[in-house]
């Protein structure tokens, strides 16, 4: 069985790779500095967690479930320990795309991230249609990429990354540049930002008198259906009205270089404020 110590194992993050992990082919050794955060993986898992040295000795993949602005602490002290050929494997492209790794020729490092179960899906096990992160019961994409290590090692990367964020469907292949662009870029500044407002826009429509059940319900239903024809999820087109609403709101609503926030100089700042 490949060993695997798991950096974090007691957080949020942690605790949803370490159910699937102890369910799947590998040997995992969790690290965990919080009291309470040790509880929960003995509770969880039946596993002690163990000092980070002790997790470190023969492993050959170190998962890094930590928070973006703890990565590059916590990478910087254990790196320099690793036998070479180590694959360190790192949840989100923040760090590494802003340079917190430290350098070292002879590991590998790869990066993965969910995609989350998509909104369009065939799911109807009630358990799956509950699960909007991943990784419990509903399926999802995922997306990897292998910063540096030898070819080979993506497929144990990868292999791991499906174990974690299982059940899994499609697994692509990014550049870490391309992961970076996709989040914070497409999924946080722009995706999350136009959701709040969004939900901006309902509170105000409740403010002016609109019932909050009716403005939700209103609101939740026409993102489905609109979604389904902006995606060509359904073969569907807007109404004449529609698409006269959509020019006068982008003229109003966005700024019109509003797209520069994917030139690379806004994807680093972007990049440098969460990390």
């Amino acid at each position: 069985m490949t060993t695997v110590a798991l950096f974090g194992a007691g957080g949020k993050m942690g605790m949803r790779l370490g159910r699937n992990l102890v369910a799947s082919p590998y040997d995992v050794r969790p690290v965990e500095v919080s009291p309470a955060g040790q509880e929960r993986v003995k509770a969880a898992f039946g596993l002690e967690c163990l000092p980070a040295d002790k997790a470190l000795a023969g492993a050959e993949i170190v998962v890094l479930a930590v928070p973006d602005t703890a990565v590059g602490a916590v990478a910087s002290a254990i790196v320099p320990t690793l036998a070479p050929g180590t694959i360190v494997v790192i949840l989100d492209a923040a760090a590494p795309h802003a340079g917190h790794l430290p350098e070292r020729a002879d590991i590998t490092y790869f990066i993965t991230h969910p995609c989350h179960p998509p909104i369009f899906n065939d799911e109807t096990d009630p358990a799956a249609m509950a699960d909007r992160f991943g990784g419990v019961a509903a399926k999802q994409h995922i997306v990897n990429a292998l910063m540096q290590g030898p070819e080979a090692h993506y497929a144990l990367g990868e292999a791991l990354a499906r174990a974690i964020w299982a059940p899994v469907m499609r697994s692509h292949r990014v550049t870490v540049d391309q992961m970076a662009i996709l989040e914070p870029g497409l999924s946080e500044t722009v995706c999350a930002t136009l959701l709040d407002a969004m939900r901006e826009a309902m509170e105000e429509a409740i403010r002016r008198g609109v019932p909050r059940e009716a403005a939700r319900d209103f609101l939740l239903g026409h993102m489905n259906i609109l979604a389904a024809v902006t995606f060509k999820e359904v073969d569907g087109v807007f109404s004449d009205a529609c698409n006269k609403a959509i020019v006068f709101g982008k003229d109003t609503i966005l700024k019109p270089d509003w797209l520069r926030l994917f030139e690379p100089e806004e994807i680093v700042a972007s990049v440098r404020r969460i990390t």
